[in-house]
């Protein structure tokens, strides 16, 4: 059994609770990227702690919460009642001036760190996984300070830079034995996943790209979350540099602009489903050019929970192993913004499988064979 605590009780987290409860009474593992890893499968995640700051769901059972407002996945199976109350969180940079009538933070007493990692302890939380919105740079940096210093392993999902960046969090996590997985989620067939493999086949075919877009638009609070620009900087940053690492010289793309791929537009009506146009221009053979547009359409949050229940699992087998601080390997290929760039997700996943067998750990299916 995996105990999972979830901060941020959107609508990721509902598509995360249903879609175990799904998995856990289908006899069928179509869609799933892993069907097992190491000896863990997506039946064995439980959900033992939850924190938010709504007051549509703080003191509610999580069941119940994650259909509370303003959450818009559909109810697709019954939750049994969890038994999960979820916990006033510490708001700190969690909303965004814009969101106050979105997130409605309810005005009650908001834990000290201490607080925290008494909770994870006592509640047996085995993976604390960060869902706050994009831009919650202090409050994320918070929660994976309580995890590590509670011995809980940290799934980073949101572009704050903990897993890649120069944090003490890391050092201590590493001391301390406890995995941090990150940053940024990529979807199992979301814009990012796509722009790379188009990019790495241009470079693979013996061309080179000029100059690339990548326009992303939707209808959910996270979309609406991120018109604040000031929120933007790291999420674009994490699918820039997720893109033009495919490429020889990204730095110098990036420099030059030749590169955008970011969130760029909130259109209420859509909900969950993000719309995607991505664009390419290559030299080719004979410097002739070459161009290639794609439009794809994805449920957002279903994208987005097929890549988290695999990190989880990942996670419980490096926190079985007491393997500490950020671990390129178990990240690469999750993760748009992992500790060090990959530069194609064969590659990314290459790592996994080793990472995996030299701890003697089984992975089935194996998507692709390595040597």
């Amino acid at each position: 059994m995996i105990n999972v605590g979830l901060v941020g009780i959107g609508n990721i987290a509902s598509m995360l609770i249903q879609s175990v409860e799904y998995y856990r009474r289908l006899d069928s593992t179509f869609g799933l990227l892993h069907e097992l890893i190491g000896r863990y499968r997506v039946g064995d995640i439980r959900f033992s702690y939850a924190i938010d700051i709504s007051r549509e769901k703080v003191g509610v059972d999580l069941s119940d919460a994650i259909f509370a407002y303003p959450n818009m996945v559909r109810r697709f199976i019954d939750i049994p009642k969890l038994g999960v109350t979820v916990r006033m969180g510490k708001v700190l940079d969690g909303v965004a001036p814009h969101m106050l009538e979105d997130f409605r933070p309810a005005h009650l007493p908001e834990p000290s760190l201490k607080d925290i990692v008494r909770d994870l302890i006592d509640n047996g939380v085995d993976i604390l996984v960060n869902l706050l919105p994009v831009g919650s740079e202090e409050a994320s940096r918070f929660y994976a300070k309580a995890a590590v210093e509670a011995g809980v392993a940290f799934v980073n999902a949101i572009p704050v830079f903990i897993a890649s960046g120069n944090d003490t969090i890391r050092d201590y996590a590493f001391k301390n034995k406890t995995p941090i997985l990150g940053d940024d989620i990529k979807g199992q067939l979301g814009s990012t996943i796509i722009h790379r493999a188009l990019a790495s086949l241009v470079k693979m075919r013996g061309a080179r790209v000029i100059e690339t877009y990548q326009l992303n638009i939707g209808g959910n609070t996270d979309f609406k979350n991120m018109l604040l620009l000031e929120r933007l900087a790291s999420k674009k940053e994490s699918k820039t540099m997720a893109v033009a690492s495919t490429q020889d010289n990204p730095e110098e793309l990036v420099r030059e602009e030749r590169v955008y791929a970011g969130p760029s537009g909130y259109i209420p009506f859509l909900g969950n489903t993000k719309i995607s146009h991505m664009y390419i221009k290559a030299k080719a053979f004979a410097d002739t050019d070459v161009e290639i547009e794609v439009k794809l359409k994805v449920d957002d949050k279903a994208m987005a929970v097929a890549v988290l229940v695999d990190t989880i699992r990942v996670a419980k087998i490096l926190k079985d192993h007491r393997i500490g601080g950020s671990i390129n390997w178990a990240s690469a290929f999750y993760f748009k913004h992992p500790p060090q760039p990959v530069r194609s997700d064969y590659e990314a996943l290459q790592l996994l499988y080793k990472g995996l067998e030299e701890l003697g750990e089984q992975v089935k299916p194996r998507l692709i064979e390595y040597y």
